[in-house]
């Protein structure tokens, strides 16, 4: 989000990601993607540079919250390393009760 003002000086955030372009002739208008158009006192280029400032600081917050290696999300955990960690299989529960079933005579999912 990026703080702009209209041209009667009231302060506006605008979500820099729904920016269509932006057009300076002699105001600066700002077109959504959704059609609607904004007027400001910014320049274009104001607007561009204020854009990128909040871009890189968004990027600069996922760098941060990284590892070492680069990677800004925790790794995923197979299947495989939960049984481990756990030492639960997560099908072990269906089997179980099919085998439950069966050493009662009576087919699974029954009572």
């Amino acid at each position: 989000m990026i703080q702009l003002t209209r041209l009667n000086n009231h302060p506006l955030v605008v979500n820099s990601d729904l920016i269509k372009f932006v057009e300076q002739a002699p105001d600066t208008v700002i077109t959504l993607v959704n059609g609607d158009k904004i007027v400001v006192r910014e320049t274009a280029q104001d607007v561009l540079e204020r854009v990128v400032q909040f871009r890189r600081s968004v990027l600069q917050g996922i760098m941060l919250c990284s590892d070492n290696n680069g990677a800004a999300l925790p790794p995923l955990v197979s299947r495989n390393d939960a049984r481990n960690e756990t030492g639960n299989d997560p099908g072990n529960d269906a089997r179980n009760v099919a085998g439950n079933s069966e050493r009662h005579g009576r087919p699974a999912g029954e009572k």
